[in-house]
């Protein structure tokens, strides 16, 4: 199960709960650093990013560059079901990397104080287009929106 690129990341294992881009980013930055990266997907569904064209043999380019790599599991996260199939993960995992919006987590049951009690030594990283705390924590993060709100877009013309 391991990943065989033997980079500084080779021997961690990370569980990516996470879709479309940054935290997928993250995640496939860790993979090409040596870990063995599982990524999450609604079983349904999947990422969103798997629609994003363009297409080769009915797979998505822009999803296959930022998963490519990766173990994939599909678990209804929304299910209590699903949600307990990871927390028997986390005992065996290194580091959880996850993107919904702040406070989804712990209203899941799957925060870190859930999740450290079930491994101590796990790392937790959050991505958040606004951060975990402050007025614009709620807010959904996208690259457009990012772009918009720093002032890149304006600097660029855009």
């Amino acid at each position: 199960m391991e990943n065989d690129a033997k980079g500084p990341l080779h021997g961690v294992t990370v569980l990516e709960l996470s879709s479309m881009y940054a935290a997928p980013t993250c995640g496939r930055m860790m993979r090409d650093f040596g870990a063995t990266v599982i990524k999450v997907e609604d079983p349904v569904a999947g990422d969103f990013a798997r629609q994003w064209s363009p297409f080769k043999n009915g797979l998505s380019l822009g999803f296959s560059r930022l998963n490519s790599g990766k173990r994939s599991l599909g678990i209804d996260l929304r299910s209590e079901d699903g949600r307990e199939i990871v927390r028997d993960l986390i005992p065996h995992v290194d580091v959880v990397l996850e993107s919904f919006r702040p406070g989804r987590m712990e209203a899941w049951g799957l925060g870190y104080d859930i999740l450290s009690s079930l491994n101590p030594g796990v790392v937790m990283t959050r991505v958040s287009g606004f951060g975990q705390t402050g007025p614009y924590s709620e807010r959904p993060g996208f690259g457009t929106v990012a772009e918009t709100s720093s002032g890149y877009a304006y600097i660029n013309g855009w």
